[in-house]
């Protein structure tokens, strides 16, 4: 059987990578390597400058007190007996989709994966808040998007994906999914996210986040497939260079 690690953003605690990981048993042999907190938002931070320590809790389960990039490093290196065939790296309770791609740590530990030569992919699930606040995803939903998260695996495992790629799925948080679409990555551009506040003593202080996402036009882009109803798979390239630049710039800089 395949050696699988699973891993997140959200923690070891978190309700998705416990549905995730206990789906993903049926098609191989799991390891859980997560943080010991919710670690969102860190992106592909890496711990450089404290000791990292990881515990076992539970059978192929282990907890590190790090980040989701610390984890898959440890996990692939240090815990594991062999290297994984894949890295399974969710269910994010929320979307990563647009610019939010940049930010995630659920994707970051996929990303990680890949630059270990390890096929990795992320998935997400649409967050259902209501107008009090409260999460209201259902159990149901983490268990939908378990499962075409195992289809998937199932197929990176015969298949493979190219160099250097990982796979960015989102699952809309609805109990009729229209389908899958293959997507390119949208452009999220957040209005007044940076909030000027006032602690009781009168000093300033910013909290970041709260701001409305505004969605740019694109055709076939992550936010328009869920927007539509549809599961999103975004392949990734870790190549961040602009190869059109490159041929403007050697033509009008003479470079």
């Amino acid at each position: 059987m395949p050696t699988i690690l699973v891993t997140n953003d959200d923690g070891i605690s978190s309700p998705g990578i416990k549905v995730l990981s206990k789906t993903l048993r049926s098609i191989g042999d799991v390891y859980v390597v997560a943080p010991e907190t919710e670690q969102s938002a860190v992106a592909h931070a890496l711990t450089l400058h404290r000791p990292l320590r990881s515990e076992k809790v539970g059978s192929d389960t282990y907890y590190v007190n790090g980040t989701p990039t610390d984890c898959v490093i440890i996990g692939v290196n240090k815990i594991l007996p062999q290297r994984p065939d894949i890295i399974v790296s969710g269910i994010n309770n929320g979307a990563n989709i647009g610019d939010d791609i940049s930010y995630s740590g659920t994707v970051a530990a996929a990303i990680e994966g890949t630059l270990l030569g390890v096929p990795s992919i992320a998935v997400s699930l649409v967050r259902d808040d209501r107008a009090d606040g409260r999460l209201r995803t259902k159990a149901s939903r983490f268990k939908a998007a378990a499962g075409f998260a195992k289809e998937l695996t199932l197929k990176v495992l015969d298949k493979g994906l190219p160099d250097n790629t990982l796979l960015n799925i989102n699952v809309p948080n609805s109990p009729r999914i229209k389908g899958v679409k293959i997507t390119k990555q949208g452009k999220l551009v957040y209005d007044s996210s940076i909030q000027e506040l006032h602690d009781p003593r009168g000093n300033e202080y910013y909290w970041i986040g709260g701001g409305v996402p505004q969605w740019e036009p694109g055709e076939n882009t992550d936010f328009e497939a869920i927007n539509a109803g549809y599961i999103s798979v975004t392949p990734v390239h870790l190549d961040l260079t602009n190869h059109k630049a490159i041929k403007y710039l050697q033509k009008n800089w003479g470079m």
